[in-house]
């Protein structure tokens, strides 16, 4: 994978965005930096939220799956629509709800908390990912406003989310 930008110094030793409670040096920056693959989805789906919450918009765009629809625009332009949308939310915290992994496919359930100017911008999404012989990969998701699935989202299965999908 290549980098754009490296952690700073003081970033590593923080706590570590993903919410698992270890440092960002042990958890999700040895993904970020190109040092290896997340070894399964919910790790790859914590490592995209943290690469959000880092600014680190090149991972994205490598964690990626060549079938995601962005694969199929130029990659300068995803990156740069990334960085601003990065740059315009503050991010709070994930909490993983459910997930399913079955061969080279998986999906997870997750809540993120995210605000934009203040206002609470929070969803559930169900992910899918695929793993395309070198590593998992964000294949495409179906989110919700927090606010659409009720007061208690952290009770949410893949199979009750699925049935507020209209």
């Amino acid at each position: 994978m290549t980098r754009d930008v490296r952690p700073g110094r003081g970033t590593l030793s923080r706590p570590c965005p993903c919410g698992s409670g270890r440092s960002y040096r042990e958890c999700c920056a040895p993904y970020h930096l190109g040092d290896r693959e997340a070894p399964d989805a919910v790790s790859l789906m914590r490592s995209r939220y943290a690469a959000f919450a880092v600014g680190d918009a090149a991972y994205l765009w490598n964690t990626l799956h060549m079938g995601h629809t962005d694969r199929g625009r130029d990659r300068d332009e995803v990156v740069r629509e990334l960085k601003a949308t990065i740059h315009q939310h503050r991010y709070r915290g994930l909490k993983i709800l459910d997930s399913r992994e079955s061969g080279s496919t998986a999906s997870v359930l997750f809540l993120a908390k995210i605000f934009e100017e203040g206002a609470d911008r929070s969803f559930v999404e169900l992910s899918d990912f695929l793993h395309d012989g070198e590593g998992w990969r964000y294949l495409h998701g179906v989110a919700l406003p927090r606010a659409r699935v009720g007061a208690a989202p952290e009770g949410l299965t893949i199979l009750t989310f699925s049935s507020l999908v209209p």
